[in-house]
């Protein structure tokens, strides 16, 4: 199966976002790992005086975990799916939280940040060059600033291929197939079996100049299958300009700033 990219993602996405969280909610402990995963950012002061990122944020899910782990912190969340953000959007949101209609790719370019820490839910397997994107977090992170990104990402065995395949096939795409998101689902399967295996994405993180860069496992039936993946921002690339100084912390058209506070 060739995988969903970029456009073609984005609409797939914008077509499943009305039943996204119906179909999410049947996941035992979704929303309790997003949240683990946040916590897992360690940010001081429950977040105060923070700028943090929530990276592919679709529905809001991962920003309200964002918001339970760092509830003093001034929270930027971006998608490529407008569909996914009118979602978002449709729930009440402090003025601290706003929204913007952008990719992943775009937001270098879109002057925002820096930011103190970003927050990746179940992005890096659906981008097409993930090197690339990791490169724009580095330039948008302060120094030392802290990373945490929430992936199914598996531990390499043929157990938990099996399974994930299991799942699958057993659950996941046929409850896409009766929202006419079949094309998604199955690539949300193919997706995961294509993606780094857990220590693979580890390395890509060292390789791409994260420091102390750790996979943390998530507990129930996903442990092995999905990952908190935690690190730090090095040196600044010399590409991204001066160092700031912060503490020890084909993509869809653009659309302006869209501020959550109802």
């Amino acid at each position: 199966m060739t995988l969903l990219r970029d456009h073609d993602l984005a609409r797939a996405f914008d077509h499943a976002s009305r039943t996204y969280d119906r179909l999410t909610a049947l996941n035992p402990g979704y929303r309790t790992d997003l949240l683990r995963s946040a916590r897992r950012l360690r940010l001081p002061d429950d977040g105060a005086g923070l700028h943090v990122l929530d990276l592919g944020c679709g529905t809001g899910a991962s920003t309200r975990a964002l918001l339970r782990a760092a509830p003093r912190a001034r929270i930027t969340a971006v998608d490529a799916s407008g569909g996914m953000l009118r979602q978002a959007l449709a729930e009440p949101w402090p003025d601290r939280v706003r929204f913007l209609h952008l990719s992943a790719e775009e937001l270098p370019t879109a002057g925002e940040g820096p930011f103190d820490a970003v927050f990746a839910a179940y992005l890096f397997r659906n981008v097409t060059d993930p090197d690339a994107v990791l490169h724009s977090v580095r330039t948008l992170l302060k120094p030392g600033g802290r990373l945490a990104v929430h992936e199914y990402s598996l531990g390499g065995s043929p157990a938990q291929r099996a399974l994930w395949t299991a799942v699958c096939q057993g659950f996941v795409i046929p409850a896409g197939t009766l929202t006419g998101d079949r094309a998604l689902y199955r690539h949300l399967w193919h997706s995961v079996l294509d993606f780094d295996a857990a220590p693979d994405f580890t390395g890509r993180l060292t390789r791409a100049g994260f420091a102390d860069a750790r996979a943390l496992p998530l507990a129930g039936w996903q442990t092995g299958i999905t990952h908190t993946f935690v690190a730090r921002n090095g040196p600044v690339p010399a590409a991204a300009g001066p160092a700031r100084q912060s503490f020890a912390g084909t993509a869809a058209a653009p659309v302006p700033t869209v501020e959550a506070g109802r």
